[in-house]
């Protein structure tokens, strides 16, 4: 199946230059010079990743992004000049899977999208492999080897979100709503207190993958090679 990629972006050079290196790998392109023509073509084309710059008429990328994480599961790319550490915050905050500053290395920029799609597939799994463990989302069952771990619900959840994903990194107001759903009416820390007791369980699994804390945004899943 022939992929396509979004491309919001108001400057038609950028978006030349990323339809000719994307056509080159065998991608289809959709392109948009706005955020509402963006999320126009989210409505009607089948988009399976979107590269986004921040600063665009209509509707910003900050917004579109937003948008894109509640109604669509897609990995999104930010492509923005905009390079201060607080701009990337804002990104990641937003729900992009992923931040590149312009002027911006053509070959990274591939191996980031194929990375990006690569995690993405494992969402519509039922299985899901952090090295050698096995999580069963359907059975809720995780194992390694003949070595099966029993989680209570929402821990086995949120595993499951962070490895469905890994590399994304969640905010833990994302991870409420993904785990816990948009009525609770606890606090954040819940999540922290969570990660903690994965973190505990599964302490002798580091070869196989450690959920790390990003300073100020919240936590991502790494699987280790």
């Amino acid at each position: 199946m022939r992929l396509n990629i979004l491309i919001a972006d108001d400057d038609p050079s950028i978006r030349t230059l990323l339809r000719f290196l994307l056509s080159k790998e065998g991608y289809r392109v959709v392109e948009a010079s706005d955020g509402e023509a963006a999320a126009e073509l989210l409505v009607k084309e089948q988009i399976h990743l979107a590269i986004v710059d921040i600063m665009m008429p209509a509707k910003n990328g900050l917004v579109l992004c937003r948008e894109i994480r509640e109604d669509f599961d897609i990995p999104v790319i930010i492509l923005s000049a905009k390079g201060e550490s607080e701009d990337k915050e804002q990104g990641f905050l937003s729900g992009t899977d992923d931040y590149m500053v312009k002027p911006f290395d053509s070959k990274e920029l591939i191996f980031r999208i194929k990375a990006l799609l690569r995690r993405y597939r494992l969402v519509s799994q039922t299985t899901i492999k952090l090295g050698g463990i096995t999580i069963n989302r359907n059975s809720h069952e995780i194992r390694q080897g003949d070595i099966s771990f029993e989680l209570p619900l929402r821990e086995f959840e949120l595993l499951a979100q962070l490895a469905s994903n890994p590399g994304r990194i969640y905010t833990r107001e994302q991870l409420i709503q993904l785990v816990w759903g948009t009525d609770f009416t606890g606090d954040s820390r819940t999540v922290d207190v969570h990660v903690k007791r994965l973190r505990e369980r599964f302490a002798a699994c580091s070869d196989d993958f450690v959920i790390t804390t990003i300073r100020g945004l919240g936590y991502k899943l790494e699987v280790k090679e």
